[in-house]
């Protein structure tokens, strides 16, 4: 087990903190702040029980079903149903990674207070998750009103039924369980319906994929920059007093930061430039970037209000002595977040597009066609303009909203919902398919700088950028197959840059 330990309940966790966990298997630990959380609103649905107060979901039935009550006697086996009655997810199984993050987001979920769950419970998924037990859930079913099917799928499993994963081997969830020395969920009154009613598939995805945009950002700011080298573009772009002109999200920054990469190059030179003004993926990547920057940050902010509060239905509020039903499961505010971010993405894609083309063509650049270094008679990067072409294309329809509601469900009772978890998986589709044309950017862009001959006038930043190219693939001076190469680089764009 990895010896970092992140702490849940005084302080709440960051989407950084989700994928440490997720990714790099830093133990989770509830602090004794949240677990005075989850008993006060414990203790509060079981008052609630005892003097049989009608709450939805504890002692009703689910979705149209509000109407029919539900005696004492059935309200512990129907909970225990719910985990089954809702395990509809179909499709692939979402990879390891979702699956902690989806058990992490729930978790603090609970640990806000609002879910009024067993500790027991609680614990029992803390457990799991520490233990790298990893219930097998299917990727599609949800439309973002909670995500019912996906997190039954979860409580399923760490019941004892179906599948999971432990130690990379997928086996009974019961063999499981026993092989991980831990005893299956038991279900009390409220908690079928309190693992199931959250977005947790949504916000533990989006956590990750917050991460995942920010690395390839950094990485895209090391291309543009390497690419300005190759290209001897203008630095007016990135003069603070124009920038400052009209501030725009987002674009002040963004020219900082490419100052900064560019620091000590030759650009800055007088005459170094090759033209007064360079086409707009060159002359407005603070504007584009900044905007990207923007919603990278504006979606961040959403997920973590996702991931450190109670969306739960009804919600516990012990201070308050009331159990409310109310519409916080609703995503709206979270998916034009990330809608927006797909589609800042699908900017900044095609701008890495057209200035990974314009340095292949010669009339733009003054660079030898395709960047062969020994003529025509060989291809250099002529092939690879198709799959940056079919990249950026992919990234145009997959920015293209879905969130708008899709049809009424439960007897149309739920007639609005936010299909938030598409929307965060078809962004993370988009930054997946960028992180390939930053590479080929990258890359291009290291064979630019070579044949320019500028090599030993470049700024720091974008010297670090050639250096690490050249360790990963090395100068195209003859044909040869270069998805390899490209693969590699844009592995090491899903990382951090250092």
């Amino acid at each position: 087990m990895n010896s970092h330990k992140v702490f849940l309940g005084k302080s709440p966790l960051r989407a950084s903190d989700v994928s440490a966990i997720a990714r790099d298997r830093a133990e989770l630990v509830l602090d004794e702040t949240a677990v005075a959380r989850i008993r006060a609103s414990r203790a509060l649905v079981e008052r609630f029980a005892a003097e049989s107060r009608p709450v939805y979901g504890l002692n009703t039935g689910l979705g149209a079903s509000v109407d029919t009550p539900l005696s004492a006697a059935d309200m512990i086996d129907f909970q225990r149903r719910v985990t089954h009655s809702h395990s509809v997810a179909l499709g692939p199984m979402l990879p390891t990674d979702a699956v902690r993050a989806l058990m992490v987001s729930r978790i603090s979920g609970m640990a806000a207070g609002g879910a009024g769950v067993s500790e027991t419970v609680v614990r029992g998924l803390v457990a799991a998750l520490n233990a790298g037990l990893h219930p097998q859930i299917p990727s599609w079913g949800s439309i973002g009103a909670a995500d019912l099917a996906p997190l039954a799928h979860m409580a399923k499993a760490l019941r004892g039924d179906g599948m999971a994963e432990i130690g990379g081997k997928v086996m009974p969830a019961a063999s499981a369980l026993l092989l991980a020395g831990l005893e299956p969920l038991d279900i009390r009154e409220k908690d079928g319906h309190a693992l199931v009613v959250a977005n947790s598939l949504s916000t533990g995805t989006a956590c990750l994929c917050a991460e995942d945009t920010k690395n390839a950002l950094d990485w895209s700011l090391a291309a543009v920059a390497l690419n300005y080298e190759a290209f001897r573009a203008t630095t007016t772009a990135l003069d603070a007093d124009a920038l400052a002109a009209r501030p725009a999200f987002g674009q002040q920054e963004i020219g900082a930061r490419l100052r900064e990469e560019l620091k000590g190059s030759g650009l800055w030179q007088p005459g170094a430039a090759r033209r007064l003004q360079d086409p707009l993926s060159y002359r407005c990547v603070p504007q584009v970037w900044g905007a990207l920057l923007h919603a990278l940050n504006e979606a961040t902010l959403a997920t973590e209000i996702e991931l450190t509060h109670s969306g739960d239905n009804p919600v516990i509020l012990p201070d308050r002595d009331k159990i409310v039903s109310h519409g916080n499961f609703d995503m709206t505010a979270f998916v034009l977040s990330w809608e927006r971010l797909g589609q800042a993405l699908a900017h900044a894609a095609a701008a890495t597009a057209s200035r990974t083309m314009k340095l292949m063509s010669a009339s733009v650049s003054d660079l030898p066609r395709f960047l062969s270094a020994k003529g025509q008679h060989q291809a250099g990067f002529a092939v690879v303009q198709k799959p940056i072409a079919a990249l950026e294309a992919e990234i145009r329809h997959l920015a293209n909203p879905i969130s708008l509601s899709p049809m009424a469900v439960s007897d149309g009772i739920e007639d609005q919902s936010s299909m938030a978890p598409r929307v965060v998986a078809k962004t993370a589709e988009i930054v997946e398919r960028f992180r390939y044309l930053v590479a080929i950017e990258l890359m291009a862009a290291a064979t630019a700088v070579e044949l320019r001959g500028v090599v030993d006038q470049l700024g720091e930043g974008p010297r670090k950028s050639y250096e690490a190219i050249r360790i990963l693939s090395a100068p195209l001076d003859e044909d040869r197959e270069v998805s390899s190469d490209i693969t590699r680089i844009a592995a090491v764009v899903s990382l951090p840059r250092p």
